[in-house]
């Protein structure tokens, strides 16, 4: 095997010591004994849950470190499926380790909860078609009069079902949720999601990053308890907007793949696959604003060139 070159975008991982379990559609996942996990952050991206053909360099070592970031930073609230494992334990071969370096990691192996946790404190994507259409999201009624992009009189938790890959998830009302994994389970997914969205929703802003909204992943412990799993407040999960940039009544340009969004929407594309292919100019700069992220987020507060400080 040749040696591989840091710079090169990984679209797709492949491992012949470990047995692949799935592929999803930015993450590929191994098996580790039966009470682990090899989880790859490739550089695929998807945009309207369709995985389009061009890598983003960099994202998946971006994804994988904010993601670390964020487990670290809310551990003390909602335990989460990081491992002491380390790399090098599982994949010994330093050849087949090296496209894996800063985009791999080693984690406890849970079954994910069948509900994508959503929570939303500006009104924005599919809340804001709902909101049009209903006046409410997810069954929760909200003020008339409110613009796009506005931000909610309080975060709301409007969780989804979990889309196979291709499919499109839909909002699902609270009720749903309870029917779907029980009562206290579903208690303790809405507290846990509320809980991190504000934690990082007030670190962001003092780095001049507006969460608008993200989504969650979780599993149940043998205990019965809540763990936080898969990735956590990305820019693949989150919409990220820039506080100087932020004007209500328009959608915000945005860290995440957002940008991308607004490209597709100007083709002649029906959202289904396969996806069309991107230009350079559109990948160079979705790379770009996924690693801006990565710098303002793990900054101290304030000290991000051009981020204001918002107290």
């Amino acid at each position: 095997m040749t040696a591989h070159d840091a710079s090169t975008p990984l679209f797709e991982s492949t491992l012949a010591s470990l047995p692949r379990i799935a592929r999803g559609k930015v993450r590929d996942i191994y098996a580790v004994g039966d009470a682990h996990l090899l989880i790859v952050a490739t550089d695929r991206l998807s945009a309207f849950d369709v995985v389009l053909p061009d890598p983003i360099p960099d994202k998946g070592r971006v994804l994988t470190a904010i993601s670390n970031f964020w487990f670290e930073k809310t551990r003390a609230l909602v335990p989460n499926h990081s491992s002491d494992l380390a790399l090098g334990k599982v994949v010994p071969d330093m050849a087949e380790r090296a496209p894996l370096e800063g985009r791999a990691v080693v984690v406890r192996r849970f079954e994910p909860l069948p509900v994508e946790a959503v929570v939303r404190g500006y009104l924005i994507g599919s809340g804001w078609k709902d909101y049009q259409a209903t006046g409410r999201i997810c069954d929760i009624a909200l003020p008339d009069g409110l613009r796009l992009a506005d931000r909610l009189p309080e975060p709301l938790f409007t969780p989804a079902t979990k889309a196979a890959r291709g499919a499109h998830d839909e909002n699902i009302g609270f009720d749903r949720v309870v029917e779907l994994i029980g009562a206290d389970v579903a208690a303790k997914l809405r507290y846990a999601s509320f809980r991190l969205y504000e934690l990082a929703a007030r670190h962001a802003l003092r780095r001049g990053i507006i969460i608008a909204d993200t989504k969650f992943e979780f599993a149940v412990d043998d205990a019965g308890g809540i763990v936080l799993i898969d990735e956590a407040l990305t820019p693949d999960s989150s919409r990220f907007w820039p506080v100087d940039r932020y004007r209500p009544g328009a959608s915000p340009p945005s860290f995440d793949k957002q940008f991308v969004r607004d490209y597709l929407e100007t083709l002649d594309w029906n959202k289904q696959p396969p996806g069309p292919p991107l230009p350079d100019e559109i990948i160079r700069r979705t790379s770009e604003k996924y690693r801006e992220a990565l710098r303002l987020l793990t900054s101290p507060a304030g000290s991000a060139s051009g981020a204001p400080v918002v107290r």
